[in-house]
């Protein structure tokens, strides 16, 4: 259908078309102006997001888009509706009940009725980009509307306290509990402490230990260096009882033997001296040869002397470090066992310091539900209260007719092409080729005045148009 097809439509069922819109027209403005007037009040609540003082829980800057989302739920849960008809007494009031016993047939709870009612005519919108919510209630009532709108609001900030600190005094009983259990475990744990200490006599466990251990560090270098002059005397010990006592250092370093040496060495020389002047049997020869033995006898004594001496160091020695090697055994033996109670006595400390840890934790957690069950403070506060209208929100009879006049305008537009389908007519060039099945050979000029041939009849054109279509359809 072209536009020129259109606006003969509209031009040829004029009437229609302006009696259909002129109807919706005239219906918007009537129903504007017989429908009661609805009045709208709106209250305003910011949500805080600083960080909670008592449960020093970090917040960000703004709240979270599922937390605004949240606290609209909040408002208008049925809970906070009956909280608002709690805190107005509405279920006490003779009006309510009979319009709810003439409504509801008594059926059911008033509260229940009531609630249903308020959420049909609450709205609760966030603001965008903002942590401030927008509660509006609409009554035929100006100040009812705003006293439903701030009651709501109210509701809203005694539920969340309500939601923060019931929790809050559920968690300090069990808290409570938790903690006077963890004390009696404490204290059970040290008791043993205590007991196993008396019982090993342990003051200073850790510095006792650090003792034992520097003595058993000292016996083991004592047994070391006991064990290199053992070996070392052991030697000298087997030179001399080998035989050559006469080249170990002992010897060679007396300076005793080393004179009787010196002696005997120059009563050689006498000795041979005299040979070659005297005879055998000379006096003086036989004087001289006694003199070298008793020397030598004595440089005899002497080194047997000194290699016995050795013999006893190396005796002494032995003797030592096996006195010593003793002691160490028993020094490790004595630093195992300590090792041994203080592992028990460290098993005992770390069940005191974790059962401390734990009542430590328990006492925090109940002294801070305890500070939240006795919080009269919520993240959220009034930004604005809800104020009596002096204009009506609805209806709107601007916005009605505009709204009308676009509905009238869509209507009478629908009505005319719809009855244009239902009866369809020539009314141009198009029209006779699309009524006949043929295509379109020529346009008459219109005349100035149209003939016509019976009054209030068919055209000339219409039944031409007739004769022609019978044709075709007998053909």
């Amino acid at each position: 259908m072209t536009p020129a097809q259109l606006l003969a439509i509209l031009k040829a069922r004029r009437r229609i078309a302006l009696s259909v819109f002129g109807l919706c027209v005239v219906v918007a403005v009537v129903l504007s102006l017989v429908l009661p007037k609805q009045y709208t009040a709106t209250a305003s609540v910011v949500v805080d997001p600083r960080p909670d003082p008592v449960a020093g829980m970090a917040g960000g800057l703004m709240p979270s888009l599922a937390f605004i989302a949240t606290q609209v739920d909040v408002i208008g849960s049925d809970r906070v509706a009956f909280r608002v008809i709690r805190n107005l007494k509405l279920a006490d009031n003779p009006a309510i009940r009979q319009e709810f016993e003439d409504d509801a047939d008594g059926q059911g709870s008033i509260e229940v009725w009531l609630a249903n009612l308020f959420h049909k005519r609450l709205d609760v919108r966030p603001s965008r980009e903002s942590n401030v919510i927008q509660v509006s209630y609409t009554a035929q009532d100006p100040r009812f509307a705003a006293g439903i709108a701030n009651a709501f609001v109210q509701a809203y900030l005694e539920t969340v306290l309500e939601l923060r600190v019931d929790p809050a005094r559920q968690y300090v009983g069990f808290f409570d509990t938790r903690s006077k259990e963890a004390r009696a475990a404490l204290e059970k744990a040290q008791a043993q402490l205590s007991a196993y200490q008396q019982k090993k006599g342990l003051i200073a466990t850790d510095e006792r230990l650090d003792v034992e251990n520097a003595r058993l560090n000292e016996l083991s270098s004592q047994v070391v260096l006991l064990q290199a002059l053992s070996a070392e005397s052991s030697s000298r010990a087997t030179q001399a009882q080998g035989g050559a006592g006469e080249r170990m250092q002992e010897v060679l370093n007396n300076s005793l033997i080393a004179s009787l040496k010196a002696d005997a060495a120059r009563a050689e020389a006498r000795l041979r001296e005299l040979g070659a002047r005297y005879g055998d049997k000379h006096p003086q020869l036989v004087e001289a040869r006694a003199n070298l033995g008793e020397l030598r006898s004595r440089i005899a004594a002497e080194t047997a002397r000194v290699t016995a001496g050795v013999t006893v160091t190396n005796t002494i020695n032995r003797s030592r470090e096996s006195q010593v090697r003793a002691e160490l055994e028993q020094q490790r033996e004595k630093v195992l066992r300590m090792k041994a109670v203080r592992d028990e006595g460290q098993v005992l400390v770390r069940e005191v310091e974790n059962a401390q840890r734990s009542y430590d934790a328990l006492l925090a957690r109940l002294n801070q539900t305890s500070l939240e069950s006795q919080t009269t403070q919520s993240n959220a506060n009034v930004l604005t209260q809800a104020v009596a209208p002096n204009e009506h929100s609805s209806p709107r009879l601007a916005l009605n007719t505009a709204l009308a006049v676009c509905v009238g305008l869509m209507l009478a537009l629908l009505t005319a092409v719809g009855l244009e389908f239902i009866d369809r007519r020539v009314r141009a060039p198009e029209d006779a080729g699309w009524a006949v099945e043929a295509p379109l050979l020529g346009v008459m000029p219109r005349p100035l005045v149209t003939p016509r041939l019976i009054a209030f009849g068919p055209t000339v054109g219409d039944r031409v148009l007739h004769r022609l279509t019978t044709q075709r359809k007998g053909t």
